[in-house]
């Protein structure tokens, strides 16, 4: 792997006494490994338990926590320099609480707990017009002592005064039928979302936007984006027209009617709709998680607000430097050719199966026998496995191949498929199978 790497680097490799990789802890290299005097980085595998520091102690030079499959070592390092500037971003999420009149209490503030927690830095109040909400100022104030922002999504004048007199921060949104509320609060810190008349352009924000600035209150601008089919284009060009014509105006996008009445992943329809608004200086968008495929969306956007800011700001493309919005496929493919598993084959003495995946096919092999295939029920039928824990195993593991084979995905036996930002939390103690004569071997080294 380091050989075709081309790094402008010198490298050596320490093979330690142990058997299986992932069984070596910091504690354990700190004890084992040496290095020469011009090293300027000791990089361990990425499933070592242990905190680096314990052999930048020992060793005296950086050490730092590889990835956990070595064919990514030289994507590890072409990304190492950009990742230490990555992260700042510049656009705001406001996290829509839809029908709030018809939750509890519990259920809105968990609803709220989670949206932060997934990097909301608004909650926004969703009320539904005609239905009445007297629980309203109690609900703001609720998230408001929880160190929350809140809006208050409705243009119900009565619902506004409440929500701002109880606390909150936005009002969404006015325009010539409600302006005037604007001037009855205005000694409220309020930022006001300005919107064009129904079924009208863009004109019609003018006399809105005079009145707010005449009452001397902040206010955003939202042009309104329209679903597919219904105007989508022209409203990306109100967008545009909008930045024009209003250079320095604060902009506010609601996404939603893209990503709820879209039937496509909103993972990419979101990077997509934040790369707009980072170009256009749209500092503030509106989101929702209502139906199943958009669910996440709040999660979503923080990592493309970052990665298009890395993007925009740093003159580049969005790639190469967070992959957690690719999903469903993987940003590589790791693989090995099946030149490279025969000569694998050909070095191992033990019983234990190997499983690889590639884009075409699984590889299942052992000591003795050598099976390639698609068709995983073909595949295990040449195994001859009847003890049911290990028929048990295999068939997981058969099967998570085949997903990798289908959606292609790097498979790993033992590890989990990845999912981006969806993959769950790793349990990083052990991610090989051991056999009772490794896992002895492994204790004996350890001690």
């Amino acid at each position: 792997m380091l050989a075709h790497m081309a790094a402008p680097f010198a490298c050596d490799v320490a093979a330690l006494r142990i058997t299986v990789a992932a069984l070596m802890t910091t504690t354990w290299i700190a004890r084992h490994l040496t290095v020469g005097e011009d090293t300027d980085l000791v990089l361990i595998p990425g499933l070592c338990e242990g905190d680096p520091v314990v052999i930048q102690d020992k060793v005296g030079v950086p050490v730092a926590r590889g990835p956990a499959d070595l064919r990514e070592i030289p994507r590890y390092f072409g990304r190492a320099a950009a990742t230490q500037e990555y992260g700042a971003w510049d656009i705001e999420i406001l996290a829509e609480i839809n029908n709030t009149p018809r939750l509890t209490r519990e259920q809105i503030r968990l609803e709220a707990e989670r949206f932060r927690a997934s990097g909301a830095d608004v909650i926004d109040i969703g009320c539904t017009p005609g239905l009445a909400f007297p629980g309203l100022a109690d609900v703001v104030r609720e998230l408001v002592d929880a160190g929350m922002r809140v809006s208050i999504d409705t243009f119900d004048v009565d619902e506004i005064r409440t929500a701002v007199r109880a606390g909150a921060t936005f009002v969404l949104s006015v325009n010539q039928s409600n302006v005037e509320v604007a001037q009855e609060l205005a000694s409220y810190p309020v930022k006001w979302v300005a919107v064009p008349e129904l079924g009208g352009s863009i004109d019609t924000l003018e006399a809105t936007i005079a009145m707010l600035d005449a009452w001397g209150v902040s206010y955003l601008i939202d042009p309104i984006l329209e679903p597919i089919g219904m105007g989508f284009m022209a409203s990306l060009e109100r967008y545009a027209n909008a930045r024009r014509r209003w250079p320095d105006a604060e902009m506010l996008m609601g996404i939603g009617n893209l990503t709820e009445l879209t039937a496509a992943d909103s993972t990419g329809v979101n990077a997509l709709l934040i790369a707009i608004c980072q170009e256009l200086g749209i500092r503030a968008v509106l989101t929702t998680e209502v139906i199943p495929w958009a669910h996440g969306a709040v999660k979503e956007i923080d990592v493309a607000r970052r990665l298009m800011h890395y993007a925009v700001t740093k003159r580049t493309v969005p790639k190469g430097i967070d992959d957690r919005l690719v999903t469903v496929k993987d940003p590589d493919v790791l693989t090995y050719s099946e030149a490279d598993l025969r000569a694998l084959q050909a070095a191992i003495t033990d019983p234990n199966y190997r499983i690889f995946a590639d884009r075409d096919a699984i590889t299942v092999f052992n000591s003795e026998r050598f099976v390639r295939g698609t068709d995983i029920q073909e595949i295990f039928d040449q195994l001859g496995v009847d003890e049911p824990a290990h028929a048990f195993y295999l068939g997981k593991e058969l099967a998570k191949a085949s997903l990798a084979v289908t959606l292609g995905k790097t498979y790993r036996q033992e590890g989990t498929l990845l999912w981006g930002y969806l993959t769950p939390a790793e349990e990083r103690s052990r991610h090989v199978r051991l056999t009772h004569a490794e896992r002895k071997r492994g204790s004996r080294d350890d001690r």
